[in-house]
């Protein structure tokens, strides 16, 4: 029938059949994207590399924090421990008959902590 009779006409608005195509096209380009992302081992690798090196990051940070504080509880113990010996000066501790400063200990302590996680992220 034509439109002449009054008939409705069968072919689509060319308009709307322009905005199906790029509809399609942004569909199709979208769907090309996420296989060429999946395909992409390279990057798929890089990627859990940078998470895997977050994770050991945040995982030293926390180490970090816990051998601060248990310094400095061992510390406080340790400046506890020489004021009820009788050190009323300065807070030295008998290590081995002899006596140390307490400031000094501590110190030694972190860095042996400190070397102790420089070798153990160096192998990872």
């Amino acid at each position: 029938m034509s439109e002449k009779n009054g008939a409705a006409p069968d072919k689509p608005d060319a308009e709307a059949l322009r905005a199906e195509i790029r509809q399609t096209r942004a569909d199709l380009g979208e769907t090309v994207q996420a296989l060429a992302a999946k395909a992409d081992v390279k990057a798929r690798a890089k990627d859990q590399v940078e998470h895997a090196k977050e994770r050991v990051r945040a995982q030293a940070a926390e180490a970090t924090g816990r051998v601060r504080d248990a310094a400095l509880h061992a510390g406080g113990r340790m400046r506890s421990a020489a004021d009820t010996a009788g050190s009323s000066t300065d807070a030295d501790v008998a290590v081995a008959g002899r006596r140390v400063p307490v400031a000094l200990l501590v110190a030694g302590a972190a860095a042996v902590v400190g070397i102790i996680l420089l070798v153990r992220g160096s192998r990872r």
